[in-house]
């Protein structure tokens, strides 16, 4: 059953879950519209540039949490290492353990990435580029830290992809209380930054 929405900032969470179900091409007005609780009418008048410009502000607001919650924490937090640790921990809640796939990763992977190419490329870089810092502030070799960050999303997005596959979240966590040691492995014994 659809729930109702009476705001904008509620309308947002409930299309997102529709195009982590279904994809961009997948989700169809009908099925937006369904699981709002409004009739096409009421999505143009709230988006008016209809299903694209739902998806990009899906997109914005999912940037603006992982923003707020995981790239500004790391980029600018006094202790990298808690910074990592709570990323860990945000991004474990924010995929529901295994169980929420990556609504970004599913755009990238659609036929629809071109038109949101941007977007889903700012992302990834920004949050590469943010591990990256706080590993270089752990002690990590630019370099290092740049491969850790890239190969932590790799991790993250695999581990997405096969607790879906199986339906077994387990593996996601198993994946997440791993991640913190494979990031800052030697990392006192690497060479100077």
């Amino acid at each position: 059953m659809a729930k109702a929405v009476a705001e904008r900032a509620d309308i947002l969470p409930v299309l997102a879950e529709v195009f982590r179900a279904h994809g961009y091409e997948g989700a169809t007005l009908a099925l937006l519209s369904e699981a709002s609780g409004l009739g096409k009418g009421s999505l143009y008048h709230f988006f008016p540039g209809g299903k694209q410009q739902m998806c990009a502000e899906v997109l914005a607001e999912i940037d603006g949490w992982f923003a707020a919650n995981i790239f500004r924490p790391l980029l600018e937090g006094d202790d990298p290492e808690a910074a990592i640790a709570g990323m860990i921990a945000a991004v474990e809640r924010y995929f529901k353990s295994g169980r929420r796939v990556c609504l970004v990763g599913v755009v990238a992977l659609g036929a629809a990435r071109d038109a949101f190419a941007e977007p889903v490329r700012a992302y990834f870089k920004r949050w590469a580029e943010a591990l990256a810092s706080a590993l270089r502030r752990c002690g990590c070799p630019a370099a290092t830290a740049r491969r850790r960050a890239e190969d932590a999303m790799l991790v993250i997005q695999g581990a997405l992809v096969i607790a879906r596959a199986l339906d077994d979240p387990k593996v996601f966590s198993r994946a997440m209380a791993d991640l913190k040691g494979r990031l800052l492995v030697d990392v006192a014994s690497t060479e100077p930054v």
